[in-house]
């Protein structure tokens, strides 16, 4: 009897999973809490997951799949959850991981975030990052600072995404959802146009190439407040990737260029909480003072993680900073605390005292 996909994703979302892995000749694992767990349903046979490709993915993807051997799409089960699909061959078969969104958006008071985050939806023009690893929340971060602008502001948002996640309903704002291969054939693209599309606020889901990279860059320069993510672990390696996406005749240019239109970084990583059931996330936080642009401007970047530790009147906060902080106060254990660190043997110093 073939496995049902609806049972399997209404038990991984019962469990409070974060992903699903559907590959032949296993069971479906979950991931709950950042662990992998075996599901209570037999092995996928081969004829099993190209089933639940099959209605899971729109025909274009299903185009791309057997074109290309790995698809990106979204799915959703509605009143669940929607999910972000990646389809791809692992020995001669079909896999599949699925992430789960949860349909509704978070409040920002609901993410355990700091206060600052909250204040930066209030930024009228500028470039803000949210940055970290896979799965260190930076969708349902900025889901939640769109959401909380919508509801206070009456301006145009436009998001570009791959794929669509959290879905919006217009509250103040008009806002428009892009996704990539559906609605736009590159992030570049749909960036190149947004920017005649009369908006005041741009989501862009990834800064991964250098023609995006300059277009976001350049619609913050003409008055837009735009929100992007990197898969950076900390501000100052944020700043540098990006000036490293250029060739080295046009580095100076964009120090001065990034310096006058970045507005924050903040890189977060999840942990799993001992206190119970859930995760919380360790937020670092750069506010671009004139003291950062400055070090920016002039190519020494080496010294933001400096400039944080001594702003945090002002909100900044390093990551191991916030680490310590969650373990003070109960919330992650001393071992994931120092295995998460940026520095770990000053942080165990730090813990032990």
């Amino acid at each position: 009897m073939a496995i049902d996909l609806q049972d399997i994703l209404h038990a991984a979302f019962d469990a409070d999973a974060s992903d699903v892995h559907l590959i032949s000749g296993h069971p479906p694992f979950m991931r709950v809490h950042q662990v992998m767990t075996p599901m209570d349903f037999d092995e996928l046979t081969p004829d099993d997951a190209a089933s639940m490709l099959e209605q899971m993915a729109p025909p274009e993807a299903q185009d791309i799949f057997h074109k290309n051997k790995d698809a990106d799409f979204s799915y959703e089960i509605p009143d669940l959850a929607r999910y972000r699909v990646n389809a791809h061959m692992q020995k001669g078969a079909i896999g599949m991981a699925l992430r789960m969104i949860k349909t509704k958006v978070p409040p920002l008071a609901a993410l355990n975030l700091p206060e600052v985050i909250a204040r930066l939806t209030y930024l009228p023009r500028g470039l803000v990052l949210v940055t970290g690893d896979t799965g260190s929340g930076k969708s349902t971060t900025l889901a939640a600072m769109i959401q909380a602008m919508n509801q206070r502001y009456s301006k145009h948002i436009i998001t570009l995404e791959d794929p669509v996640e959290y879905k919006f309903e217009s509250e103040q704002c008009l806002i428009e959802q892009r996704e990539l291969g559906q609605d736009m054939p590159t992030f570049a693209s749909g960036l190149k146009h947004a920017l005649r599309q009369d908006p005041d606020i741009i989501l862009v889901g990834e800064m991964r190439d250098l023609e995006t990279t300059a277009l976001a860059i350049s619609a913050a320069e003409t008055g837009h407040l735009v929100l992007s993510t990197l898969h950076t672990v900390n501000a100052s390696q944020t700043v540098e990737r990006i000036i490293d996406m250029y060739p080295a005749t046009q580095q100076n240019q964009i120090r001065a260029m990034l310096s006058g239109t970045l507005q924050a970084v903040v890189s977060q990583t999840l942990f799993a909480r001992q206190d119970r059931p859930g995760m919380v996330p360790a937020v670092e936080t750069l506010l671009c003072t004139s003291a950062v642009r400055n070090l920016i401007r002039e190519g020494r970047t080496y010294e933001i993680p400096n400039v944080i530790e001594t702003n945090r009147a002002i909100g900044m906060c390093s990551l191991d900073t916030s680490i310590a902080e969650l373990y003070f106060n109960g919330m992650i254990s001393k071992e994931d605390a120092i295995a998460q660190a940026v520095y770990p043997d000053k942080l165990d110093k730090q813990l032990a005292a």
